[in-house]
């Protein structure tokens, strides 16, 4: 059998910290993998596998105990409705400001393993100079990048989107690892209340399954992630019948598409009831659809599941992942927040440093929260008596 051309080896790092780093020397990977297809012998299928060991590395690094991934890769218009609800503008500086308080908590590590970071932000430096990434590292939590490049129209679909982003996306990817990145998120989102159309469901899937194939070339360990949303009348069952759908079409694709599934993480919706919908789930529902889910359509080889929120409460979203923690799970089941984690945070900040450090000690609080459910060990204590009081009018209990 040939080898394989050098040209098609690929410079990989260690999963080491002093090393994420860009500028830091580079290990020389083992060959990559050349398979050849018995029934077409002239035909080569070319895998790069050198990044294969450490993009596991870097996914069960992510999905290790009791930690989970801090969200705060909003769009630059997206960070601006976030300012805009304390009063601030929507500039460079605020955002900076605003970046390098969520980063710099004391202790964030020991609770979070990944930080989902915007482009802005990867390349940011934190308003006393020292580099985004380089906070992160020292903290032990792995930086990771939003790669996708927005939601736009579905032509020949019933008003649904499809994500755009792949072109480009493997310089962009490359470039990315170079700077420190060593995870990846691409976001899209099947609609109930529009079907969903078969066509939206197979671009989802195949868009999500090329991304993660090209990610992981790149040395990215790939979240997959498409979205179901929460908006709609519709009730727990069909969220749980779409959800299936969704699921069995985004792992044929990537199986169709030689990803590895030792090296990716999920980040799937939790199945609950539509947000308009006049039937409420208890946390204990919410985990019992939601792991029947994930035994039919997920397999153990995937390291980490790790829920977004969607719109939940931050003491909601904290109760049903707790729920889902009570029993022994074949992955690692944990979060990847954005507002269930910020939300408090941010209002307590309201852009005045002298909030500084309680707008940090309430985004800590929240990541232990999840920590502690994430171990199935969350009780609610020292919630405040708002949040307690949210819960009992949603009809939940601890």
């Amino acid at each position: 059998m040939a080898s394989a051309s050098p040209s098609l080896l690929k410079s990989s790092l260690v999963l080491d910290k002093s090393e994420w780093v860009k500028g830091q020397s580079l290990r020389q990977p083992s060959a990559s993998v050349v398979r050849c297809s018995p029934t077409n012998p002239s035909a080569l299928t070319i895998r790069a596998g050198s990044y294969a060991d450490e993009l596991v590395k870097t996914a069960k690094t992510v999905a290790s105990p009791g930690r989970g991934i801090l969200a705060m890769d909003e769009s630059n218009a997206t960070c601006g409705k976030r300012l805009a609800s304390i009063g601030l503008e929507n500039t460079e500086a605020n955002r900076q400001a605003y970046r390098t308080l969520l980063v710099t908590v004391p202790g964030l590590g020991q609770y979070i393993s990944g930080a989902i970071l915007f482009e802005e932000t990867l390349y940011q430096s934190t308003i006393d100079g020292r580099k985004i990434v380089d906070v992160l590292i020292e903290q032990n939590i792995v930086p990771g990048i939003k790669v996708d490049k927005g939601l736009v129209p579905l032509a020949g679909s019933n008003d649904e989107s499809w994500c755009q982003g792949l072109d480009g996306l493997a310089s962009r990817s490359a470039a990315y690892y170079q700077q420190g990145a060593r995870f990846a998120k691409w976001r899209t989102v099947v609609s109930i209340p529009n079907g969903p159309s078969a066509l939206a469901v197979k671009e989802a899937a195949w868009g999500l399954a090329r991304y993660a194939a090209i990610s992981q070339d790149n040395g990215l360990v790939p979240i997959v992630e498409p979205e179901i949303l929460l908006d709609g009348e519709h009730n727990i069952d069909r969220t749980f019948e779409v959800a299936q759908k969704v699921w069995a079409e985004v792992f044929f694709y990537l199986a169709e598409n030689n990803v590895l599934f030792e090296g990716i993480l999920l980040k799937p919706s939790m199945v609950t009831p539509g947000a308009e919908s006049k039937e409420k789930a208890s946390p204990q529902t919410v985990a019992d659809y939601t792991l029947k889910l994930l035994h039919r359509r997920i397999p153990p080889a995937v390291p980490g599941i790790m829920f977004l929120s969607g719109g939940q409460s931050e003491v909601e979203a904290t109760l049903n992942l707790n729920a889902m923690n009570q029993s022994p799970n074949p992955w690692h089941v944990s979060f990847s927040y954005a507002r269930a984690l910020q939300n408090t945070a941010l209002k307590t900040w309201g852009g005045r440093p002298e909030n500084v450090k309680a707008s940090q000690d309430a985004l800590l609080f929240r990541a232990k929260s999840n920590s502690l459910a994430q171990l199935g060990k969350y009780t609610g204590e020292g919630e405040s008596e708002e949040a307690k009081k949210e819960l009992f009018v949603k009809g939940y209990s601890y």
